[in-house]
């Protein structure tokens, strides 16, 4: 699988790129700030309808305009297709494949199949919860739109239910129709719950069943004389999980929000469920948060992603791998290994503030990012490999069908303006 054309308009930094884009490594180089990372982003969101970086798509439209366009052209075993996302700076994003609306933005999952490795990958190991929950459920849901629609619905559905905790104490004090009204609606809701987080956990469970030998595998070989480790999950509210089907999941988390029914009351907050669960990453017979060293804390966020990739490639899928200035964080064992397990990736995206970072035996094409501050406001474009500016487009002309305008052999076509990343 690799990314033949991408084409960006109004996302982050870039009012304007296209790029043809080849099988092999690719390395963005310029300084931090210029906008490396929000190309790569822009691939990570299509692929899993999620930044890597903010929570919300609000960040992604650049300054002043009402969305951002991101299309894709990407190549998988001689089939082609196109993504095309627009992503609204308010109301729901649009999506379609090979210029054909799609029902649901989701249905683009799947097309486009990537692994990111990002300084921010630390917070795998010594961050949130949340960190670690949204990791697993971007693997999740690059397996397809249906996954992905049962962590969809489960959000709405926690988001209803929330409201309705919230209100519920003043409601039950007041008694009478109110308070059978809470507690009808409460029951349906609870059920609803209970019901898509058995899929959403029952999904998770399975991808880290299977991601798990490749982690405990890619740490090994990355940190041979450290403890083994291993991935635990650990459901939220004392539930216990023996059987990992969706029903018989579903059938726990209905227990347990019985069980807490007076509690949640009390508080205001729907206290179990997936979107309170953890992943424990676990070296030898401690957790690695708050126990791991800064070194052995890089090595177990080095082997998610090698894992995943495996994962990703026992699937029958070559994934996009993406490297986004991570080299200036690792030591010299630890570039040596990434640059070993890379050497066979059809397509390999790299960003670097200082090329030197670049490990030497990676070749490939080199593509500067820089801006211009002028008048017009700050923006991004790219340089050729030899530093002089390629040619431009005017935002103005943005409006192609095709986007079959001539890049010139190898130059990428360049992006006009932009506020900085």
């Amino acid at each position: 699988m690799f990314v033949r054309e991408l084409h960006l308009r109004d996302f982050r930094s870039w009012r304007s790129v296209d790029l043809d884009l080849a099988p092999g490594p690719t390395v963005f180089t310029g300084r931090n700030g210029f906008g490396k990372t929000n190309l790569l982003e822009a691939l990570f969101y299509l692929s899993t309808l999620r930044s890597h970086r903010v929570s919300s798509d609000g960040p992604l439209v650049h300054a002043g305009s009402a969305s951002a366009s991101v299309i894709a052209t990407v190549e998988n075993d001689g089939r082609e297709l196109t993504a095309d996302l627009r992503i609204n700076a308010e109301g729901a994003n649009k999506a379609a494949i090979n210029q054909s609306p799609a029902r649901r933005p989701r249905d683009l999952l799947g097309i486009l199949r990537t692994v990111l490795f990002a300084p921010e990958d630390l917070s795998l190991v010594r961050g949130d919860p949340s960190d670690r929950r949204r990791f697993v459920d971007e693997l999740v849901a690059q397996r397809g739109p249906r996954l992905a629609a049962a962590r969809a619905d489960y959000d709405r559905v926690l988001r209803q239910r929330s409201a309705l905790l919230k209100t519920a104490a003043a409601a039950l004090r007041r008694g009478g129709d109110q308070a059978d009204s809470v507690i009808s609606t409460l029951d349906v809701w609870d059920g609803q719950l209970a019901d898509l987080g058995g899929q959403v956990v029952s999904a998770r469970l399975s991808v880290l069943a299977e991601l798990e030998p490749h982690f405990t595998g890619s740490y090994a070989s990355i940190a041979p004389h450290s403890r083994p480790a291993v991935l635990r999950y650990r459901p939220a509210g004392g539930a216990e999980i023996e059987e990992r089907t969706p029903e018989a999941i579903a059938d726990v988390l209905a227990l347990r929000l019985s069980e807490l029914r007076d509690k949640e009351i009390e508080r205001g907050l729907c206290l179990v469920g997936p979107h309170r669960d953890d992943i424990d990453i676990v070296l030898g017979n401690d957790i690695a948060k708050g126990f791991a060293s800064h070194g052995e804390s890089w090595s177990l966020a080095l082997a998610l992603r090698l894992g995943s990739v495996e994962l990703t490639r026992a699937e029958g899928v070559e994934p996009v791998i993406m490297l986004d200035d991570v080299f200036a964080e690792l030591d010299a064992k630890r570039r040596a290994q990434l640059v070993d397990f890379t050497a066979d990736a059809e397509q390999l995206l790299i960003t670097a503030a200082v090329a030197e970072d670049i490990p030497a035996r990676i070749g490939g094409r080199r593509i500067g990012v820089d801006v211009v501050d002028d008048d017009e406001g700050r923006r991004s474009h790219i340089v050729d490999e030899v530093g002089a500016e390629a040619r431009g487009i005017d935002h103005d002309e943005d409006d192609h069908d095709d986007h079959g305008e001539d890049h010139g052999g190898d130059d990428a076509a360049v992006a006009g303006e932009a506020t900085d990343e």
